[in-house]
């Protein structure tokens, strides 16, 4: 239980939702809260906000994203996760990544910052002071930056059940390629009304986060915004959940289904 809460936290910033190529899916002012749950029981909260900043002069859009246990699991394990990226707005890379986390006392605090120019990542990580080098793919993202690239660069209106999607992803300091399973399309029931959904299955090719034999779920809009609606962990005991709780601020319009 403590390790699936912690990595839903990580999974509401990573997982990419998909758009057409070359759609601007959203914008700043966009703000989601999901509500993480085993049953009726609440785990926790996290959040998702975009707002505008600069980062050396140049205009980004800074995601914050923010989980913290709740309820009963907060007295026997605390979670408080914050991260940040600052992403370039024409062509949505990467500038900075901050991991700022406490897991049941285990920490940390790393700041990235991405050149992408002579493919390299700065790490530094500020619990140990220290500072390292590491090489980078092209067209890299980081936890956060996938979600928001992929919303704006992949098409949607000809994916087929089995259709897979990859992005490269630098995370604490390693290189991942992160990968999506399209599952099918559904029509998701949650407090707002009914949703059409994109179903997805996603992998991460690095051990710590997730294995291919972990059966997790996402769900997406079918629409303009693609926003996460669903995120779901089957375990031997039923199953966990991440459920769309309240948004504000979408690009375009919400749409439901109507009987």
């Amino acid at each position: 239980m403590k390790k699936l809460v912690s990595l839903f936290l990580v999974l509401l910033v990573a997982i990419p939702a998909i758009a057409q190529e070359n759609h601007s899916a959203f914008d700043s002012g966009e703000w989601f809260q999901f509500r993480i749950h085993y049953g009726i029981f609440t785990a926790s909260y996290a959040t998702l906000e975009v707002k505008d900043d600069t980062i050396d002069n140049v205009p980004v859009h800074h995601v914050i994203g923010t989980g913290k246990s709740s309820g009963v699991l907060s007295l026997f394990f605390k979670v408080e996760d914050y991260y940040e990226s600052y992403i370039d707005k024409k062509e949505v890379k990467p500038y900075r990544f901050i991991r700022k986390i406490n897991e049941g006392g285990h920490t940390k605090d790393i700041e990235i910052n991405f050149d992408h120019s002579e493919n390299k990542a700065q790490v530094f990580n500020k619990k140990y002071n220290t500072k390292k080098s590491f090489s980078i793919k092209s067209n890299v993202q980081d936890m956060m930056s996938s979600f928001y690239y992929l919303r704006n660069t992949i098409e949607t209106s000809s994916l087929k059940v089995g259709d897979e999607q990859y992005v490269n992803m630098f995370f604490d300091n390693e290189n991942y390629l992160f990968k999506l399973k399209f599952l099918g399309r559904e029509v998701i029931k949650t407090k707002m009304g009914k949703i059409a959904c994109l179903k997805f299955r996603p992998y991460v090719q690095a051990e710590r986060i997730f294995k291919e034999e972990e059966s997790m779920t996402v769900w997406v809009s079918d629409d303009d915004n693609r926003m996460p609606v669903k995120i779901k962990a089957d375990i031997l005991v039923g199953s966990i959940d991440a459920d769309l709780h309240a948004f504000k601020g979408l690009k375009h319009p919400f749409k439901i289904v109507v009987d």
